[in-house]
């Protein structure tokens, strides 16, 4: 079996840009452990007909092609992290080809939003594809998308792995900067927090971990010392945006700041010591695992994260058990410290490309989309 995924390249691409890249790299990590794949190739639906400096492709035994050069070089089509056009699809299909959409991607905010709030959008046509694989944290939807899409609906295991977060160490500590909660320092003046919501869609916005921090900077003072909320640059004259964040007692006390885009290795090396987060039906996330790597206090509501015991939880849009566990863990993280990893590095063992179970799912599944891509016995 021959399996093409694809990508979408574009002029000052980084590999930290979004987790859907690193994702792609992962899923074709884990192919090519499969007996029966004979080759994992990216198809580029973009302008630079090359991968980010970050992803070594000879290396990783990767080729990128054109859509029209992989024609011959696939027999399944992975449309992940860039949109294939149907006609080619089509063609393919008509080939004996099988395509999936391996949707990676909160798809109800995806579908509404652009229409309520005026975005640019992109909206597929609903037959050009065998099956849909969904992530775990988009399960709720398997009836939406199978009723969208026309085809079964697959939950498939979601991938990580610390491979590009490990480069990124790596360049920061030459140039002297360490990456990760150093035992026995925690700080007495309190947490320099960091929200890394990138505040584009409902799914995840930073307003619920502001008030989280707020709430605990107003029950114990010295929990917090400063809170930097990035990706808020383009809200920051928002009247709403300015409203809302001017309540805030960190706010006036000049304990906020907001900034842009910056990668978390870099940015947690030099401002921060912990991490607040907040999701809508998207409870799985790569800067989670990339805080939980570093050992780094992060109080977040994943239900998923909740289920390994792992980080600091607090339920739904409960902001003031989110400022609760930030003083706990201003208080105790050191204390907590090895239970904390051990969680931790259970996570990233259920996640890793190259865990057997992840590995022989992702196996079942393309054999059986090989073998039958009926309607009937849809998981979903």
């Amino acid at each position: 079996m021959r399996i093409g995924i694809s990508v979408i390249t574009h002029a000052g691409q980084n590999i930290w840009e979004n987790g859907l890249g690193q994702n792609v790299v992962f899923l074709a990590r884990l192919f090519q452990q499969l007996p029966f794949v004979r080759s994992v190739i990216l198809i580029d639906v973009g302008d630079q007909h090359v991968m980010p400096e970050q992803v070594d492709m000879n290396a990783m035994g990767l080729r990128l092609m054109r859509a029209h050069e992989a024609a011959d070089e696939v027999d399944v089509i992975i449309e992940m992290a860039g949109a294939l056009d149907p006609q080619w699809l089509a063609l393919q299909r008509a080939r004996g080809k099988k395509v999936v959409y391996y949707c990676a991607g909160q798809p109800y905010a995806g579908a509404i939003e652009s229409s309520v709030f005026d975005k640019p959008s992109h909206f597929p046509r609903p037959d050009r594809c065998d099956e849909v694989w969904l992530l775990p944290e988009y399960q709720t939807f398997a009836s939406f998308q199978r009723v969208l899409q026309r085809c079964p609906v697959r939950v498939v295991p979601y991938l990580w792995h610390p491979q590009f977060l490990a480069q990124r160490i790596e360049d920061v500590s030459r140039l002297g900067f360490s990456f990760g909660w150093k035992a026995g320092t925690q700080p007495a003046a309190g947490l320099r927090v960091a929200i890394f919501e990138p505040n584009i869609s409902v799914a995840k916005t930073s307003s619920i971990s502001m008030l989280a921090c707020d709430e605990a900077c107003r029950a114990e003072p010295g929990s917090v010392a400063m809170m930097s909320v990035l990706n808020t640059l383009h809200l920051k004259d928002h009247p709403t945006m300015l409203y809302f964040a001017n309540q805030l007692d960190l706010v006036k006390q000049h304990k906020a700041v907001f900034l842009g885009r910056h990668d978390i290795v870099g940015f947690m090396v030099q401002h921060a010591d912990a991490v607040v987060s907040h999701q809508w039906i998207n409870d799985q996330n790569y800067s989670y695992l990339d805080a939980l790597y570093g050992d780094y206090p992060l109080v977040h509501n994943s239900p998923w994260l909740q289920g390994f015991g792992a980080g600091y939880f607090y339920p739904g849009f409960e902001a003031a058990e989110g400022g609760r566990q930030l003083r706990v863990a201003a208080k105790e993280h050191d204390a907590r410290l090895d239970d904390y990893r051990r969680r931790s590095r259970q996570v990233f063992d259920a996640v890793d490309p190259l865990n057997a179970a992840n590995v022989e799912q992702y196996g079942r599944l393309l054999l059986d989309l090989q073998r039958n891509s009926g309607f009937e016995g849809a998981a979903a």
